[in-house]
């Protein structure tokens, strides 16, 4: 990463001057332990190239000298490079060896950072009896001054709440994460909670106008804006991929398809090779919207016969209602009225399954015990 690109992180630079002091002192036994760290928070700044080569450097001296703790900390980076590289499922493992190597070195700070992570996943994967079990362990494991886990967890207490339908009660969690980010410098989390908050409103409001409801379009694209806006100053590229995505869909909720179209055709493919497939069919059926609602009726139709390909049965539930609300829509105003009608009632069932799934999603935090903190 250039100079000019690089993270501009506070807690980077925090993780350097306590190097460099250590280095200085000659208390070298901290190094390895604040090095794998700071692998870690380039992973999410998204500076992946020198995150790598910390990492190579590391597992060397691992490899020379085993140490149960560095371990913990090397396996907790290499989770957050599996799913910041390509969403992989392989973080997941990596992550409880990190838990596993933490509690035999008897650290629990890295345990404490890796149930948060699992949490995160847990949450993505609609795992809810992990989610319940993550947050209560990670909570139980972390120090009432580990800002870095604490903030983790609230996140994600917050998210799974929001995608719950109740941004109320994930409010106090947000402000927890927040407080708890702001105060150690994390940047990247500081930037997670923006990128994830706002992608939560903009789905619901996606959800809103799919379906007929009302939808709330006050915010959503300065929202979007300041995702970039923090992300730019921060020097942060984690999640950049997905921000472009989020302003096409607020361009489709207002009706500007031009715009909405010009940002899927320059920022869709690159999300669909970097594992994102799985959002790919409901995405297609809104270029299919664009492009019906422009007059661009062949294209139109060979654009949502191609969603109708990428459909995967195991794809999100909410991903799949958007994609048979979108086609119905798409048919409907290209005059094919069958299709219109099969994809309005699968629609119609898939949205039920949704609205079950997030009773769900609230009730793994309820059942938690856990309260922000």
């Amino acid at each position: 990463m250039s100079a000019a690109g690089a993270p501009r992180s506070r807690l980077l630079a925090q993780l350097a001057q306590q190097l460099e002091a250590d280095i200085k002192a000659g208390q070298h036994q901290r190094v390895p332990r604040l090095r794998a760290q700071r692998a870690g928070l380039l992973v999410r700044h998204g500076d992946l190239d020198g995150a790598r080569q910390e990492l190579t450097a590391l597992h060397q001296l691992a490899f020379a000298s085993p140490n149960a703790e560095l371990s913990a900390w090397l396996h907790l980076a290499e989770g957050l490079m599996a799913y910041f590289t390509n969403f992989d499922d392989s973080a997941y493992e990596r992550f409880q060896r990190a838990d596993a190597l933490g509690k035999t070195a008897a650290c629990t700070a890295v345990q404490a950072q890796a149930q948060g992570f699992m949490a995160m996943l847990a949450l993505t994967d609609f795992q809810f009896d992990a989610l319940r079990e993550h947050l209560r362990c990670g909570f139980a494991l972390a120090a009432s001054d580990d800002a870095l886990a604490r903030a983790r967890l609230n996140m994600v207490a917050g998210m799974a709440l929001h995608h719950g339908n109740d941004a109320e009660a994930a409010a106090p969690w947000y402000a927890k994460a927040r407080s708890h980010a702001a105060a150690v410098g994390d940047d990247a989390t500081l930037s997670a909670l923006i990128h994830n908050s706002t992608q939560y409103r903009v789905a619901a409001a996606r959800r809103a106008s799919m379906r007929g409801q009302e939808t709330v379009l006050q915010g959503l694209l300065p929202g979007v804006q300041s995702v970039q806006n923090y992300d730019l100053a921060m020097g942060t590229h984690g999640l950049k991929v997905l921000t472009p995505l989020m302003q096409a869909q607020v361009e489709v909720i207002n009706g500007h398809y031009a715009a909405a179209l010009d940002f899927f055709s320059q920022h869709l493919p690159e999300a669909l090779s970097l594992g994102l497939e799985r959002m790919g069919s409901s995405l297609l059926a809104e270029v299919a919207w664009c492009r019906a609602q422009l007059g661009q009726h062949e294209a139109a139709e060979a654009q949502a016969r191609e969603s109708e390909l990428e459909l995967d049965p195991s794809c999100d539930i909410d991903d799949q209602a958007a994609t048979h609300s979108r086609l119905a829509q798409v048919f409907g105003l290209l005059g094919q009225a069958e299709p219109a009608a099969r994809h309005q009632q699968e629609a119609d069932r898939c949205w039920q399954a949704f609205e079950a799934q997030q009773a769900l999603m609230r009730n793994a935090v309820l059942e938690s015990g856990v309260q922000p903190a």
